[in-house]
This record gives structure tokens, C-alpha cells and sequence, in this order.
């Protein structure tokens, strides 16, 4: 039997971890230091697949997706939505008065203030809210506690003190798949997403005249981000996700207005989208009961 293997920035247990559990079940998780070293152990064939955080709802961007992607050369092939569901975990037999102090992520940390607030907590900013766990179960101590996901309390034989303890309900953070090859959906396949970085020139009008294009041609744009270029500050960089196939006759027109306007245009990958996306008539739903959004840092 092939060993699968995807990879992703973070500690076991981290909910990168539980992202690559959840869309890839029954693969090897491969956890690494960084986004680069994911993106490398797949390039090296350690990995099939990297599972790498690009938005969060409550946090918003990623950094470095944006210049990593291009420059590695990887494709996107497919998209995750992974639900954020924080549980505080403590050592086995801990009772709540006995709790002094919360360790987790420092985005983390910023989601669970309610239960910092009510409960008199102390926060403590860690690495990552799976290395919080392993921190805590390695300390034995009833006073420190961490907020982490269901798999981080599994893997490090801790005890869920208390679910839910994130202060928003729609806390989700999306990823993109990426592999060696790409896998592009044949044209005509309904439900497919498009990801494409660009420059546009320096020139009036060059943006506007771009957006004008995927307008005219009935395109639905799902995300736009701006990133300025290391270079100059007359360059600005643009990554956008827009549903469809670049061989369809609504895409392909876009994208054709798109060229007149833009240099170093690059389809970073085409994909089907996530079920997440139709919540009515998918079936399935990736957004598991247990799911940073340290997700977007580990």
C-alpha cells in the first residue's frame, strides 16, 4: 500500500492537523515548522500534498501565502474549510476553581476572552495552541490549562474541561491544497474555483478596468487581496479566487480583458470547490463537529 502523506505548519495536534485529517482521512500528517517547510517537504516527496491556511473569518489574511505560492511552483488543487472549535483541557481531574491560567495561541487567545473574564483566568501566549497541550500535559499541574482542539486533548491525554469556549460560533479558517502536479477538473465542471496572482501596470484606471472585465462577463469574484511589491511602491500585487474555469467561455473572456491590463499573471490553481461553499445541497460538509484560528499559524 503508497503511504499518503500531506503536510502542514504546526504541532501535532494543531487544527492544520485536524484540517489534514479531516479532508484527507486516513492519510500521514506531516507536521512542519513553517509554511516554507511544507511547501519543501512536498517538493522533496515527503509529501503528496501540503495543506497550507489561507484566510481566516475572524482573523482575515495569511501572511507569506502570497509570496510563497508563486515561488514554489506547487498547485492548488483544492480547498478546505475547517470549523474552529476551542476546548480548554486540563489534566485529568481537574476541577474549573482549581484552573489559575489559560495557555494558547495569541490569536487564540484573542477569541476565548469571555472565558478569560468570567472565569478570572490568566493568559499565558504560547507557540501554538497544540503546543499549549503538550505544555500542559508535560507540566501535570491542575492550574495550568490550554485551548486547543479535541485531537491536541487525544493526543496529549488531557481532559476537556469545557467545549465551545470560543467567543464567536462562525470562527472558520479556509485552506488551499497544494500539490507537485496540478489536477485541474475537465471545463465544464460545475462548482469550480480558479486562483490567480497578478501585477496590474501603473497606469489609470488599470484595476477598475480589470474588475470591469470578470463583471461583464457574469463572473463571481470570492476574494480579492492587494500585497504591495518588495520592490517598488508603485507595483502593487493582487490575488484573487473567482468561481469557474479558465476554459469556459465566461472566465476565459475575463481573463483575456484581464492580460491587456496586468503583467506576471499566473493561475496558481483551478479546483473544485468545497461543499463548505453550498451548505443547502451538500452532503457531507467539511466542517467536522471538532475543529486559528492558530490554524492560519499552526
Amino acid at each position: 500500500m503508497v503511504r499518503q502523506v500531506i503536510a502542514f505548519q504546526g504541532t501535532p495536534g494543531a487544527y492544520s492537523d485536524l484540517a489534514c485529517r479531516t479532508a484527507r482521512p486516513g492519510w500521514t500528517t506531516l507536521p512542519c515548522r513553517s509554511f516554507a517547510d511544507a511547501i519543501h517537504a512536498v517538493h522533496e516527496g515527503r509529501a503528496e500534498l501540503a495543506m497550507l491556511a489561507c484566510e481566516n473569518s475572524l482573523a482575515g489574511r495569511v501572511p507569506d501565502i502570497h509570496s510563497l505560492l508563486p515561488a514554489s511552483g506547487l498547485h492548488i488543487v483544492g480547498e478546505h474549510f475547517q470549523r474552529v472549535e476551542h476546548c480548554l483541557l486540563v489534566v485529568p481531574g481537574t476541577q474549573m476553581e482549581q484552573v489559575k491560567r489559560v495557555h494558547t495561541h495569541a490569536v487564540a487567545m484573542d477569541q476565548i476572552r469571555n472565558l478569560l473574564r468570567t472565569h478570572k483566568l490568566t493568559p499565558v501566549t504560547e507557540f501554538d495552541t497544540a503546543g499549549a497541550a503538550e505544555l500542559v500535559a508535560l507540566w501535570g499541574k491542575p492550574e495550568e490549562a490550554a485551548v486547543a482542539s479535541e485531537l491536541a486533548a487525544q493526543l496529549y491525554g488531557l481532559e476537556i474541561l469545557a467545549r465551545n469556549v470560543e467567543d464567536a460560533a462562525h470562527n472558520t479558517t479556509r485552506f488551499y491544497i497544494a500539490s507537485r502536479t496540478p489536477e485541474r477538473p475537465p471545463a465544464g465542471t460545475p462548482r469550480t474555483m480558479t486562483t490567480l496572482m497578478f501585477s496590474v501596470k501603473n497606469v489609470p484606471g488599470a484595476l477598475y478596468k480589470v474588475l470591469g472585465g470578470f463583471a461583464t462577463n457574469g463572473v463571481n469574484m470570492t476574494r480579492l487581496e492587494s500585497y504591495m511589491s518588495g520592490e517598488t511602491f508603485a507595483a502593487t500585487r493582487f490575488l484573487m479566487d473567482v468561481e469557474g474555469h479558465p476554459d469556459d467561455p465566461a472566465l476565459g473572456k475575463a481573463l483575456t480583458e484581464l492580460e491587456f491590463f496586468t503583467q506576471n499573471a499566473t493561475i496558481l490553481g483551478v479546483y473544485t470547490q468545497s461543499p463548505f461553499r453550498h451548505p443547502p445541497s451538500a452532503k457531507g460538509q467539511d466542517t467536522p463537529r471538532s475543529a486559528p484560528a492558530d490554524a492560519i499559524s499552526g
